[in-house]
């Protein structure tokens, strides 16, 4: 019936023209590798289902949050545009992880979702080298090993040096609650059912993931007095680095928790969920369960919280964040009712689960380019990701990275020690992922240095050399970086005496000065900033920008544990700088078990580093595979 179908299309198909850059889907990962290849210079496509679902955020309405902050203000740095478009649409903005060091701090917005969609929408329609049509593709074409363009479901036919696949969670997208099931992409938008038969034509191996969202309900129906209110930030941080200060109305959020009559109802009709009915044989997210799972695996818990956030600041949706299921719609209202300011709640959509079609990241290179398919990329949810910000992660890296090949230029790949980005990458194309992967701050083992904060140092320069970064953001990049060395040199030549603190210090109850020392010393103390320095009169002359101050202080308290990790960096790049050929044949080498060999030989590792993160390979193969290359550069140089 399939061939049918496409033997028609091929027959009705029309030239519409050639691009650079296709990019299938208008997503988080969609947005921003097309903006990125268009940014670049590349005269870019954007093919949607729906222009009402550019940007769209089908489930939480949210930015950010633990290791997903780093992400967003890494895709900042290097010139992308969600943490510019998170700061024109914020309702709330919160710092999680304050009590802890500033390793794992991380901003967490609360966007308008319509605001959001509407104001990069604009972005989009605005950018120069960008074009945003509404149709399906329906089919890649190939000469069988590199792609040439694409067909879509209106007979277009448009060819293209490069395509990027953004398709998230449309692909044979399926809608479940209870036992009701559809076709059907997220919120009720259409999904996409045929680009799938035309990867698996291609040879493409594709799984099944299922992710989910809770019920979105009516404002006016719920009872704020019984939930404990959540406000954001006095004087919030903004996302992007180009943004001084925010303007905004803070909105509250509020939490709730479940209770003994919640689990009961959810356990006397867990057969009636899609999850546990076996409606549902897609992998779920585990960061990211359902109430139903929830109980079930801490059936010990009394309760569990989650959080009733606004969805917009002209929308009456409030949605329950942490309280997805895929229970019957019937359930679904016994079981928001049963909590405590809920108990009059009226539901405007229903919490379900969806599943879909995403592919084995294992088929990629590192630039996030197919192995066996030349000009194909892939990134966001299609790559067995969840999340915004892993998916807005992705496609700007996409977008670069094909960019630069249809330039001939060497691609962009950030390693583990320079960014989160480089950590989920790496994880995708190394390791693969048997569920939605989903970042976090434990993932990254160089975390001290990948801090959110020095995001811009550690990437802007990149950004720039690749032209993504304007001049107007590299000029105000380098004042910073100038600034903090100036300051970090005052310090060190400043002088602070015991007898100028010792009123403060013993008011403070902390251990006096017994010999005087350097500010860049003096800062070192647990119980000295910046504001004491400025009671002292040991404050910079001139006003100083907060972020300066910020830097300079962490680079200052947590120097010695830097040091420590940049010399295990300098390990980690030894590994990475021993390059492995790609005619390798793993099959033919002695002393490598057979698991090492079918992992080196799927995967194709760049360097020893690389070979030495993949599942299944052991440090005895690591030792066989570099007395394996030292013998083939001995044996190259005697001939």
């Amino acid at each position: 019936m399939f061939h049918e179908k496409l033997r028609r299309h091929l027959r009705m198909k029309f030239n519409a023209g050639s691009y650079d850059v296709i990019v299938i889907g208008a997503g988080h990962a969609g947005c921003e590798a097309a903006l990125a290849s268009a940014r670049m210079g590349c005269k870019t496509l954007v093919i949607t289902l729906s222009i009402e679902s550019i940007a769209l955020m089908p489930c939480n309405p949210s930015i950010g949050g633990s290791g997903k902050g780093h992400l967003v203000r890494e895709i900042d740095a290097l010139g992308g545009e969600m943490a510019v478009n998170t700061d024109k649409t914020l309702i709330q903005m919160r710092m999680l992880n304050t009590t802890k060091g500033p390793a794992v701090h991380s901003l967490r917005a609360q966007s308008d979702k319509y605001k959001y969609h509407m104001e990069m929408r604009r972005v989009l329609e605005n950018q120069e080298n960008l074009e945003v049509i509404m149709d399906e593709v329906v089919e890649l074409v190939s000469d069988g090993s590199k792609l040439e363009g694409v067909v879509t479901k209106l007979g277009a036919h448009y060819c293209a040096k490069a395509v990027i696949i953004c398709s998230g969670v449309y692909l044979r997208s399926r809608i479940f609650i209870g036992e009701v099931n559809f076709e059907s992409g997220p919120l009720g938008l259409m999904g996409a059912n045929e680009l799938t038969n035309s990867l698996m034509t291609l040879g493409v191996k594709l799984a099944r993931f299922k992710t989910g969202t809770p019920a979105r309900v009516h404002m006016d129906s719920l009872d704020f007095s019984k939930m404990e209110t959540v406000h954001g930030e006095d004087n919030p941080e903004p996302f992007s680095f180009m943004s001084d200060s925010l303007e905004f109305e803070q909105h509250p959020c509020y939490l709730v928790r479940t209770n003994q009559r919640t689990h009961e109802i959810i356990n006397e009709n867990l057969s009636r969920s899609a999850m546990y009915g076996g409606y549902v044989e897609g992998i779920g997210p585990r960061y990211c369960p359902s109430i139903e799972d929830k109980v079930v695996r801490f059936a010990d818990k009394p309760s569990h919280q989650f959080f009733v956030e606004p969805e917009g600041e002209y929308s009456k949706e409030m949605y329950i964040s942490g309280f997805s299921t895929s229970l019957p719609y019937e359930v679904q209202l016994q079981i928001y009712k049963s909590v405590k300011g809920l108990e009059h709640c009226r539901m405007i959509r229903p919490a379900y689960a969806i599943e879909y079609d995403c592919i084995d990241p294992l088929q990629l290179n590192a630039t996030l380019e197919m192995k066996d398919i030349e000009n194909l990329f892939c990134a966001g949810q299609f790559n067995g990701t969840s999340g915004y910000e892993e998916a807005a992660a992705q496609g700007l890296m996409a977008g670069i990275n094909a960019a630069l090949k249809i330039k001939g230029r060497e691609p962009l790949i950030l390693d583990r020690s320079e960014a989160y980005i480089g950590v989920l990458i790496d994880d995708l194309v190394t390791k693969g992922t048997s569920e939605p992967y989903r970042i976090m701050t434990s993932r990254a083992e160089y975390r001290l240095l990948l801090r959110q904060d020095n995001a811009d140092l550690r990437l802007t320069e990149k950004g720039h050399q690749i032209g993504l970064v304007t001049r107007e953001r590299y000029e105000k990049f380098l004042r910073k970086k100038s600034e903090i060395e100036i300051e970090l040199s005052r310090l060190s030549d400043g002088k602070v005496h015991p007898v100028e603190v010792a009123g403060i210090f013993a008011n403070m109850g902390v251990a006096p000065m017994k010999a005087p020392m350097s500010l860049y010393e003096f800062m070192k103390r647990p119980e000295v900033d910046y504001k004491l320095l400025e009671a002292i009169g040991k404050g910079p002359a001139a006003e100083l920008d907060e972020r300066v101050k910020q830097q300079c202080e962490i680079t200052i308290k947590y120097e010695g544990y830097i040091q420590k990790q940049l010399k295990q960096v300098e390990q980690f790049k030894k590994l990475e700088k021993r390059g492995i050929p790609e005619d390798v044949d793993y099959e033919a080498i002695e002393g490598l078990r057979l698991e090492a060999k079918q992992k080196l030989s799927k995967i194709k590792p760049l360097s020893i580093g690389q070979a030495s993160r993949i599942s299944g390979v052991s440090p005895a193969d690591v030792s066989v595979l570099l007395v394996y290359l030292e013998s083939r550069v001995r044996s190259q140089q005697g001939r």
